[in-house]
């Protein structure tokens, strides 16, 4: 990594986009913006289209047989154009689990492939699609370095107790336990909260990642302790599609009773419950905040903020209070109105919202004298795993 002009690629795949970023890897510090990024979405659906840094998306045609394959190259293609005798240096990707084996970021070979491909059922949304994304330029450029960055990594410093689930001592000796999300967003906070408010961000903070998937963090230290995630991306807090923590008994009775096979529970919890499923209209709050004349709209928010706000709870219990609650995320960030229904909700906590910072999001907007202080802080998850891969290539 000793060329100042070399680049680090940013690759986070889901299932139906690829984000990508570009960052100056030679640069001191590391730029907190990339240099130039991009997303393909929409990928398998009837229309998909790409967008870039100071250009409005527009439609791409992929193949239909193997529209996935088709995004990448089209990706590679505009990298390519825009290199300009640069190099890359090196590939991060997000990859959601990593389970008990990797809590840190690892060069990627076919042996951690292997690996990583045996815990696709518990990240089915985005674990197959960053894999194939490897598997391709494992093929077509052998030489490069590639690192996979893990969600579920920021989390190994959860207590056991945390850890545990109350199942047999032989299936926690197997590897099932509780994991925890959306690291790469967490492990952000754990450095930009330092910066902006120092030890105020050392106490007992609790970082509410709130987008189409959504989960809290409870910290102390800046360190993981507690979250609402856990085997699976489906534990928490009800998201878009997702429904969050589900009693088994109702998936037993989908099972027995209903007679849903496996896959169709699967879908059923994945991609058909949360926002979505309850409203019946969107899974997203910014349409569903202009329905709530609909009682299954209004319904749908009600359960959405009042999960969080239960699930804050729980997470206060275990810090023994709150010192910083922080929103971060899509939803996290850009919408005032469920921040201000959940802070009006834990003004028991002492919270207070001052509605014109709320209303301009942030960065802090409770009011003063408020304990504890709330804050919005943008995530920044392409800059940890470009930073990671910069420190796992100079490591060799």
């Amino acid at each position: 990594m000793n060329r100042t002009e070399d680049l680090i690629l940013v690759l986070n795949c889901g299932s139906s986009s690829i984000k990508f970023a570009l960052y100056d890897a030679g640069a001191e510090p590391l730029p907190r913006r990339p240099a130039w990024n991009g997303k393909v979405d929409g990928i398998g659906g009837p229309q998909s289209s790409f967008g870039e840094t100071g250009v409005e998306p527009g439609l791409v045609a992929l193949d239909a047989g193997q529209p996935y394959h088709a995004a990448l190259g089209h990706i590679r293609e505009r990298i390519v154009a825009r290199l300009g005798g640069r190099r890359i240096a090196a590939v991060a990707h997000r990859v959601v689990h990593g389970g008990s084996k990797y809590s840190a970021p690892v060069r990627v070979d076919a042996g951690v492939l292997a690996d990583l491909r045996s815990y696709i059922p518990l990240a089915p949304l985005h674990q197959p699609f960053a894999l194939e994304a490897m598997d391709v330029l494992l093929a077509e450029r052998p030489d490069l370095p590639q690192v996979a960055c893990f969600d579920t990594a920021f989390h190994h410093t959860l207590p056991d107790v945390e850890r545990m689930l109350p199942l047999s001592w032989a299936a926690w000796e197997r590897g099932v336990r509780r994991y925890g999300f959306h690291g790469l967003s967490y492990e952000y906070m754990s450095v930009a909260l330092a910066e902006r408010y120092g030890d105020a961000a050392r106490g007992r903070t609790i970082v509410a990642h709130l987008g189409s998937g959504a989960s809290l963090c409870a910290m102390r230290e800046l360190r993981s302790v507690a979250t609402t995630m856990g085997f699976s991306a489906l534990d928490g807090l009800m998201m878009g599609t997702r429904c969050g923590a589900l009693d088994p008994g109702a998936v037993i009775y989908l099972m027995e009773i209903e007679r849903l096979t496996l896959e169709q529970v699967g879908h059923a919890l994945y991609h058909e419950s949360g926002l979505l499923g309850i409203s019946g209209l969107s899974s997203d709050p910014r349409v569903l905040l202009q329905h709530e004349d609909d009682p299954r709209v209004r319904a749908a928010l009600d359960l959405y903020v009042r999960r969080i706000v239960r699930e804050i709870g729980a997470l206060a219990a275990v810090l023994g209070g709150v010192d910083l609650l922080v929103f971060t995320a899509g939803i996290g960030e850009h919408n005032d109105e469920i921040r201000r229904r959940v802070c009006a909700a834990l003004a028991y906590l002492g919270l207070v919202l001052d509605d014109a910072a709320n209303a301009a999001h942030g960065p802090v907007i409770s009011a003063p004298g408020s304990r504890p202080m709330a804050a919005v802080e943008p995530t920044n998850e392409e800059w940890v795993a470009a930073r990671h891969a910069r420190e796992a290539i100079a490591a060799g």
